[in-house]
């Protein structure tokens, strides 16, 4: 695989070339080391493309994975209480899960213990590798990126994606760099509040 585009959002790039110019070229040599070739083993089913050879998210998500993780990305939870009460979310968001759900309690409501996950975490960097539905990639940024962020377990997230050329081989249905590019600026400048990378792949 190569990389065909990248856009930095509140700098993310241009904070690893300064600050972790070792781990951008790490990510880079995972991202040429994926063999796009052996992936391309699914028998579409879908009417249009029926007996079609494409591209399987599963092998690519599987090949990205073992690359990561013999570079030591680790998985990693942010574990967290919530409850109905809004003033209360407030107030114990940035509070430790114990004193979270000590507060909670003590409000006399009950804790609900709930958690993100992201898959790959080095250095204070995730990596998120994305060959799924349209609505994992905005639950990706605005979601988990931004809730380790805040949560000040990252400086940068990173969002792999298939340029449009490449999703038009893959099933229906699958999230592409143009169009998740376009749903980040359209928000604004400043949302979501995390520093980011979106980098789009073909093969």
């Amino acid at each position: 695989m190569k990389i065909v585009e990248t856009y930095s959002h509140l700098n993310g790039l241009e904070f690893l070339l300064v600050h972790k110019p070792d781990l951008w070229a790490e990510i880079q040599r995972v991202i040429s080391s994926v063999k796009a070739e052996e992936c391309r083993t699914k028998v579409s089913k879908e009417k249009t493309m029926k007996g079609k050879i494409l591209y399987s998210p599963i092998e690519m998500n599987k090949s990205f994975d073992n690359l990561l993780k013999a570079k030591d990305w680790q998985e990693s939870r942010v574990n967290y209480w919530v409850t109905k009460s809004e003033k209360l979310i407030r107030k114990t968001i940035t509070m430790p899960p114990e004193e979270q759900k000590k507060e909670i309690e003590a409000a006399g409501e009950v804790p609900i213990f709930s958690y993100n996950q992201t898959d790959f975490v080095k250095d204070r960097v995730a990596v998120e590798v994305q060959f799924g539905k349209y609505s994992f990639v905005a639950y990706d940024l605005f979601v988990k990126h931004l809730a380790f962020y805040i949560g000040d377990h990252i400086d940068v997230g990173i969002e792999i994606l298939p340029m449009k050329s490449l999703q038009s081989q893959m099933s229906s249905g699958v999230a592409y760099y143009e169009g998740e590019i376009y749903n980040v600026v359209r928000q604004g400048r400043g949302v979501p509040a995390v520093p980011l990378i979106l980098i789009g792949i073909e093969p």
